[in-house]
């Protein structure tokens, strides 16, 4: 990015070129990649951090604050834009984009880390001063001093909006999330005040990595033999990974004997699995598959009973990344190209079926912090057709006695029961299934028979099941 022209200096003033910090240019080029190009953070950040560790310019600790400084800035922006917007003479539409993404970074560091006030500016105005020119450098010094006097605790009770006159407000500044996400996710607790500052809370906390064991491939006991590696909370293949645990440091990983996998998305495989069945048990599908986590945990337990798994998705690179997560899988499987809502298989044709269907994706926001800000309410409306268009594939093509799992991972309402009670109307030959006992180790799974996992209650994403029985 060019720099803006200096203004002159004072006779016999030496002029002191910028400092480069590498870690806050790449924090600030990752920010830009999400505002310009509507890019995520977990797909940006990993190759930038790689190019910088070939190029000798990033320690561990170097990667460490980077992220911090990425994700951080991201999960907290709407509370940060309410704060400078209190220190700026104008609506913060008419700020540059780069300009507020250097003050994001800015306030981040004062009011969300243990970097010391004064080198929390100072480093924010020199990268100003590289990415935007000393004029905007200037305008990030008086801003940031502003925020400077004062902690975070104290900016919150200056401009969020008392509880008691707009609650939905003051917990959407103070949490850092869209009103209508605030109200959607209150809405799906159906409970008090309490319950819905504890998940908007667990939304900003930065989520462990979780591994999963692929029966027949891999073992969880193998997984706990690394480094910064304990069992996961609820399934019996998972391992959490602490702070500074690698996934791609770990061979079965590599391998692709183990995976990355949120144990709420390996619950939703196993209830699944574990569903009563009347009748034989040999055919399951995936019917929306990408990126193929679920699919490779359900081609490795089918591959136990001897079932065979048909992986399908509709998105062909997506498919590939199907392919990949299930190379090596050593039961039956097939992979293939195909829309959901136009089946490539015969009606009656399967025994267990999952649809892990698109949605807002409002469940795993600690994962994605901005997808906060880009979703709208009117996207809900985008996904209804496919969502119901989904189920109502799968139930016809599950058999008689077969089950459905229908899974989002989002806990709104209209994504989640309404889809459910609207396909279900339609289908007087099916029945729910109670879910909960199928996750016997796992509390407060709602009153049934669907469950909805919490990231504040169970630490996972808010994954939501509906378990349905083909009747007749």
């Amino acid at each position: 990015m060019s720099e803006q022209p200096r203004r002159p200096r004072k006779p016999g003033q030496p002029y002191r070129r910028p400092q480069k910090d590498p870690v806050r240019i790449l924090a600030f080029e990752a920010l830009r990649a999400v505002d310009e190009r509507d890019a995520y953070a977990n797909l940006v950040l990993p190759p930038l951090l790689r190019k910088a560790r070939e190029a000798g310019d990033f320690d561990a600790r170097d990667a460490a604050l980077a992220t911090e400084l990425v994700y951080g800035t991201l999960r907290r922006q709407g509370t940060y834009d309410a704060i400078i917007a209190d220190c700026v003479d104008r609506p913060l539409r008419e700020v540059d984009p780069p300009v507020l993404d250097v003050l994001s970074l800015g306030v981040h560091q004062l009011l969300g880390t243990r970097i010391p006030s004064h080198a929390a500016v100072s480093a924010s105005v020199e990268l100003a001063r590289v990415v935007l020119g000393d004029g905007r450098a200037k305008f990030v010094n008086a801003v940031l001093r502003k925020v400077a006097r004062d902690d975070l605790d104290g900016w919150l009770e200056r401009v969020a909006p008392p509880y008691d006159e707009d609650p939905e407000d003051h917990l959407a500044v103070v949490h850092s999330h869209p009103r209508w996400v605030v109200s959607a996710l209150w809405d799906s607790l159906g409970g008090g005040r309490t319950g819905i500052e504890e998940l908007l809370a667990a939304d900003n906390e930065r989520p462990e990595v979780t591994l999963v064991a692929r029966p027949g491939r891999a073992t969880r006991e193998e997984l706990l033999g690394e480094e910064a590696a304990v069992p996961g909370r609820w399934s019996p293949y998972a391992v959490r990974l602490s702070e500074g645990g690698e996934p791609g440091a770990v061979e079965a990983v590599r391998e692709g004997r183990a995976g990355v996998q949120d144990e709420g998305s390996q619950l939703v495989a196993l209830a699944l699995a574990n569903a009563p069945l009347d009748g034989p048990d040999r055919r399951w599908l995936d019917g929306c598959a990408g990126p193929g986590g679920k699919a490779a945990l359900l081609g490795a337990l089918a591959a136990e009973r001897g079932a065979f798994l048909l992986a399908s998705e509709k998105q062909p690179h997506r498919a590939g990344l199907v392919a990949r997560a299930l190379d090596g899988n050593p039961g039956p499987y097939q992979v293939i190209a195909a829309d959901g809502t136009r089946p490539a298989w015969r009606p009656g044709s399967f025994d267990r079926v999952l649809v892990d269907v698109p949605c807002t994706g409002l469940g795993a926001l600690r994962r994605r912090p901005e997808a906060r800000w880009r979703r709208r309410p009117e996207d809900l409306d985008g996904f209804a057709p496919l969502q119901r268009g989904l189920l109502r594939s799968a139930l016809e093509a599950v058999r008689v006695g077969g089950v459905v799992a229908y899974a989002t991972c989002s806990p709104h309402l209209a994504e989640t029961r309404a889809v459910v009670a609207d396909v279900l109307k339609q289908h007087p030959d099916t029945d729910l299934v109670d879910a909960r006992p199928l996750l016997p180790d796992v509390p407060a799974l709602g009153e049934g028979p669907d469950l909805q996992l919490w990231p504040h209650i169970h630490g996972t994403d808010a994954m939501y099941l509906a378990l349905i029985r083909r009747t007749a």
